[in-house]
Order: C-alpha cells, then structure tokens, then sequence
C-alpha cells in the first residue's frame, strides 16, 4: 500500500484497534486525523484541545479500550497537557496522536520539548522517528498504551508525516495483555491471613475492575465486606454487603465498618490519603495486604513490609482465584499414602497462617449477618442519612436536590463528577449500575473537566442516560464543550451545584478573617440562560418544586443536553472538603 506517512499511521492505529478518536484539528495533525477517519477510527471534535484529551480519558476509561487524542504540535499539545497529565496519573490507556515540528525548523514558533513536556506531567514520551519505522513506532506506542496501561504522547513530525510511506510497510501484531499470576507462597499467606481474619474488608480500586466475579466469590467465602475508592465506585452495586466508596465519602456507617476490619485486603487500589482518610480508616488492630500488578506500587502509600502486612503482585482476578482455591482443603487421592496425607494436611495449615486444617473448611467469619446485611442497607448510603434541610426560599440543599435526582434519573446511567466542593453530592448520592457507570476524573484535581469527561463517557456508554456533577466554576471553565454536547445531539443531563463562588476556596478560608473572599466570590449567573444560547433546554432550580420541569423533560425524548442550574444553599464545607486539605 502507498501513500505517505500520515495516512500509515492513522491505518496502523486502526489495526491495532484504538476505539475512537478526539481532537481540534490544526495544520500539523490534519493530515493525521484525516487519515485516522479514513481507516475507520471514530473522530469527534472538540472546542478546545483540553476538552478532547479529557473526553479521551473518559472514553477509555468506561468503555475499556484504547482511545486517542490528536493535537497541532506546540500549542496544541500544551492546550490538551492538564487532561494528559489526569490521564497519565490515572494510568489511562491513550494514545496522544500530536504533530512536532521537524528538526530543521529551529526557529518555528511551535517548536517546544514536546518528549520533555510528555514526561513532566507522567506520561510516556514516543515517537515516528522515520517512514522505515514508522509501523513500528505506532505499534511499539500503542502496546505501551494498552499493555502497560499508559498514556504515550507519539509525536509524528512534519517531514515524516509527508514523507512516502514503505510500499511493503506491515504493521506489527501485538502481544497479549499480559496477566500476572501470584506467587503461590504469597497467595498462600493471603489466604492464611483471610481464614484467620473475623472481620476482613475488601477495597477494590481501578486495578481490580473487570475482577468483580471472583472478588465477590473471595469475599463471600471468607465473609469479607466490600468497599471500593472513588475511582471504581458501583463495582460491587446490588451486592448485600457492599458498603460504597472508602475515604472522604463514607457514610458513617461504611466508616465505622472500615475501621473496625481487622483485615483490609486493598485489590488493586494505592489506599491513598483519600481513600483511608488519612489513615484513620484503617484500625490499630488492622492488617493490611495490597494486591497490586505493579511492585514498584506496592507499600507506595501504605507500609506492606513490616508484620501483619503483606504485598502480593498479581493481576486481581486471578489472585483472587488462587487464593480461594489455597482456601480449599487439598483433597485425598486414591492411593495416597499415609506419608502423603500428612504432608498434604501439613500444607493446609501453612496456607491458613497455623489456623488449622479445619479452618479452611469453617464458615465464614461472623460479619456476614443477615442484620448487618440489613444496617447496610439501611445506613450505608448518605441518602439514607438524616439530615437537617438547609433550603431557603432561594437555595435548595444539596443533599435534597442529589437524592430528589437519584430518585428522578433512569438507573441506567454513566455519572461523571467534576472537581470541586460540591463533588461528594452527585459522587455519593447518584446510584450507578457498574463500575463503567461513573468516571472520576480527579487524579490531577482539576476544576473544569467535568463537562469534557461527561461527554467521552456518553459516547463510550450509548445505551445510557449521561448524567454531569459539576459547579458553576468547572462548567463556566470547560462550557465551550457545551457546543460539542449540542452539535452531537447528546441526552445529557448537566447538574450545575451553582453557589456562585470557587466553593472550596471560600469555606476553606472562611475563617481566616484577614483574607478577603472577593477573589473567589462571583455574581450570580443565569446558567441556564447561557445553556439555552448554546442551544441546550435549561432550567434554574431553587426548590424540590421546581424539579417537576426537570422530570417533564427526562420523560420526553432528549435530543440535546439538559441544562439544571441548582442555585444551592451553603453547606458550610462539605465534610470531604476538610479531608481535601489535609493533603495540602
């Protein structure tokens, strides 16, 4: 096949199976989104470089397969950096397709460190080095992205995407994701430490999505309860004993349990700052395993090499696997001798941390009652916490507009939450379905990218309703998206918590009586009024009567978005807010 460089690289990708691509198309990658969109790669564009890396993330992130972003070199590139930098911190498998000026231009105004800006902020710094290797590059780039789960920034120069492609240019086949096996003597002591355990606790983080069959299998086995961080909230949704998001969200209920474990099993999940509340979270009398692919992440925030702890590499679903088959008594064989029995019962009680042989084949632990099943169930959730209404004529109480909404939404939806004080209210009273029903984009605690983010899940997750968290500040940042939502015709459902300000700023420096507030304080804005000009249905909320034309319109067909600005009555500081700045 001949051609230039660009188009074989845009075949490559397409070969290679990237799902969709994003992007604001200049000059310099022209030539290669063209070529993506020839062989069959999906292209949506956006309104501003950020806002397609973000939706690219997004899209990633709750479909499961590789996505791309395609950038102008320089500029283009240094536009779109903050959602590389979100996606680089969440490990997220993507592909920033971006131009580069070529060597000789060494005056050109575009030119800047692009390997260096790659790498700045996490991400993996490749490159098209020539047509002869041009096949090569991609493949090399893309294997990175979806086997190592990374983001790589492959940056195609200006003489090399217009350079003739090799007539016998063969794209090379990747190898298999890989999926590592624990070491047996290393599942063995998870699985001793779990018979052992009365009151264990199972914390799922974005490692372990896609292992909710064999962890639920574990859990129920060992009576172990079930908690996820906020980046895989709903993977274990419909579960009995499933308790929410660990961390600055938990319900008290969910952090009472948490910290009374006296075994924390985190599957696939840093328990980072946010997650166990600065270790407060996890009990004196707690010990705690990590079960992670990576070594490198193992005890990263959380010692696993001291006594009562342990670090396990291993893909999640089949450590998970191993362990409940090291929990299960090795049978006798016909014909074993006596010798044999006794070895085999001898290997039973190391795998159980001396417990026993019998203790493989005990009941669970005691915490799996049918009247806890029934606590959490009934306290978990915050909007089964009573609470005061802080609804004034003008201003609805957060808490009351996020449980009236859940109530209101179809169940089949994908939540996306933007950065802010407001977060924890759609993060924590929004029911999703699975884990691929809610997108976090909060590794980089940026304000802005909800908007972008909701938009890469919507068109990831098509059978669902779209729904948005966000404050007036992140949507008034990102809300030149807002356009992309409306030209592509998108049914989402965008929750502006509008209490015209930064909201963490003010209640964080509130009492600080020398600070003036002025700098993080706004007039107030007809929200919905701007949504309406970009074309989308908008409407102001102020009190639960005014949500009866938000549910006129959820049970019409949607054509375009739906624009609800909740003018929210101050909550004093969210109670996450506090926990945020304990890390500052």
């Amino acid at each position: 096949m001949t051609g230039t460089v660009a188009q074989l690289v845009g075949r490559a990708l397409a070969e290679l199976g990237v799902g969709h691509a994003f992007g604001v198309v200049g000059s310099g990658n022209f030539h290669l989104t063209n070529a993506l969109v020839a062989a069959g790669v999906p292209f949506t564009a956006a309104r501003h470089e950020n806002g397609a890396a973000t939706m690219a993330d997004a899209w990633a992130r709750t479909s499961g397969r590789v996505a791309v972003v395609t950038t102008h070199q320089g500029c283009g590139l240094t536009n779109a950096t903050t959602g590389i930098g979100e996606a680089a911190k969440s490990r997220t498998p993507l592909i920033v397709l971006t131009a580069d000026t070529q060597p000789a231009a060494v005056h050109s105004n575009f030119r800047i460190d692009q390997d260096g800006l790659a790498r700045s902020v996490g991400a993996v710094a490749e490159r098209v080095h020539s047509p002869a290797s041009a096949a090569a590059d991609v493949a090399r780039a893309v294997r990175r992205a979806r086997n190592d789960r990374r983001t790589v920034v492959l940056s195609v120069p200006l003489d090399v995407q217009a350079a003739p492609a090799p007539r016998d240019a063969v794209v090379p086949a990747l190898p298999p994701v890989p999926r590592v096996r624990p070491d047996d003597d290393a599942a063995a002591r998870l699985a001793g430490m779990l018979a052992a355990a009365r009151r264990p606790v199972f914390v799922a983080g974005r490692g372990a999505r896609g292992a909710r069959a064999e962890l639920t299998a574990l859990a129920e086995r060992t009576g172990a309860l079930l908690a996820t961080s906020a980046v895989a909230k709903g993977l274990f949704a419909g579960e009995d004993f499933d308790l929410g998001i660990s961390g600055g969200f938990s319900s008290p209920t969910t952090a009472a349990l948490i910290a009374d474990a006296d075994l924390v099993v985190a599957w696939g999940c840093a328990l980072t700052m946010w997650t166990t509340r600065h270790g407060r979270l996890l009990g004196p009398q707690a010990s705690v395993v990590q079960v992670d692919l990576e070594e490198a992440a193992l005890g990263a925030h959380r010692p696993v090499d001291r006594p009562l702890a342990l670090g396990v590499v291993g893909d999640c679903a089949l450590t998970a696997r191993d362990v409940l088959a090291a929990l299960e008594p090795s049978p006798a064989r016909e014909g074993d001798t006596a010798r044999e029995r006794d070895t085999a019962r001898e290997r039973d009680t190391a795998q159980e941390g001396g417990a026993g042989p019998e203790a493989a084949t005990a009941a669970p632990s005691s915490w799996r009652t049918p009247e806890l099943a029934a606590r959490i169930a009934r306290e978990s959730r915050w909007r089964d916490v009573p609470f005061e209404d802080l609804s004034t004529a003008e201003r609805i109480d957060p808490r009351v507009l996020s449980r009236e909404l859940d109530a209101m939404l179809p169940a089949e939806r994908v939540v996306a939450v933007d950065s802010g004080n407001f977060m924890g209210y759609p993060s924590q009273y929004l029911s999703v379905p699975d884990e691929r029903g809610f997108c976090f984009t909060q590794a980089f605690q940026s304000v802005g990218l909800g908007l972008a983010t909701a938009i890469g899940a919507a068109l990831a997750q098509p059978h669902r309703l779209p729904v948005l968290g966000t404050g007036d500040g992140g949507f008034l940042m990102g809300i030149a998206e807002l356009e992309t939502a409306v030209r592509l015709g998108l049914p989402l459902v965008c929750v502006v918590y509008d209490d015209a300000a930064y909201g963490a700023e003010v209640h964080h420096f509130a009492g600080d009586t020398d600070a003036p507030l002025d700098t993080v304080v706004f007039p107030d804005v007809d929200i919905a009024a701007i949504g309406r000009g970009f074309g989308a249905d908008g409407v102001v909320v102020r009190s639960v009567g005014d949500l009866t034309a938000v549910r006129e319109r959820l049970s019409a067909p949607m054509d375009r978005p739906l624009v609800i600005d909740a003018k929210i009555a101050s909550d004093g500081g969210a109670w996450w807010l506090a926990e945020a700045f304990r890390g500052h």
